[in-house]
């Protein structure tokens, strides 16, 4: 890792910092090789508006036991976790004093692999989720836009080993996406850590 000072995103409402160089150059390229190779990549269909759909992007998810939970129909287990996925996390940690469960990678093959907007606020997450998202690979535009005041709108290019902390009630009032591109980019690995809670079903 190298020094770094983080830069505070305009998000009304919400906590967003960001880490251009949370990894130095060459430990970022070789989790990138690392990740690539050990993760196991599924590529899953989803549930929207009733229909079925392929995910434009490999997904794999890794996390402590009991750290299963939902999305658009998907029922998510988790796999144990790597050596580099432990590298990262632990990494994490220690320079943001969170502690993290599981983790959901994203392998982004082509511009045209893509995430629509959306909110990481399952119920498993809890009220205020913290969410830390590190990048390797192709740089990607990460885009922000407020729920209910549409004028409100944000964007950051997530570079090769960088950090993206989303926290407070970020997630109540914003949805983010990666958009589709026609530039030619080439791969990018988004590991998004999360803590996921146990839920009461008493």
């Amino acid at each position: 890792m190298t020094d770094f000072i983080p830069q505070a995103i305009d998000v009304p409402e919400g906590d967003v910092t960001f880490f251009s160089e949370f990894f130095c150059r060459r430990d970022a390229d070789r989790l990138l090789v690392e990740l690539r190779e050990t993760t196991t990549w599924q590529h899953e269909s989803i549930t929207l508006y009733g229909k079925s759909v392929m995910m434009p992007r490999l997904t794999a998810w890794y996390g402590d036991e009991g750290t299963a939970y939902t999305y658009s129909g998907l029922r998510n287990v988790p796999m144990h976790w790597t050596p580099a996925l432990v590298e990262v996390k632990r990494a994490v940690e220690l320079h943001t004093g969170e502690l993290f469960n599981s983790v959901l990678l994203n392998l982004y093959r082509t511009g045209q692999d893509s995430v629509a907007w959306h909110s990481d606020d399952e119920k498993e997450f809890g009220e205020n989720p913290v969410i830390a998202s590190v990048s390797f690979g192709a740089t990607r535009m990460f885009q922000f836009r407020h729920k209910k005041r549409k004028e409100l709108k944000s964007s950051i290019e997530l570079t090769h080993g960088s950090l993206l902390m989303m926290k407070g009630e970020t997630q109540h009032h914003w949805l983010h996406q990666i958009p589709k591109t026609m530039k030619k980019v080439g791969e990018r690995i988004n590991l998004t850590f999360r803590l996921v809670r146990r839920l009461d079903n008493c």
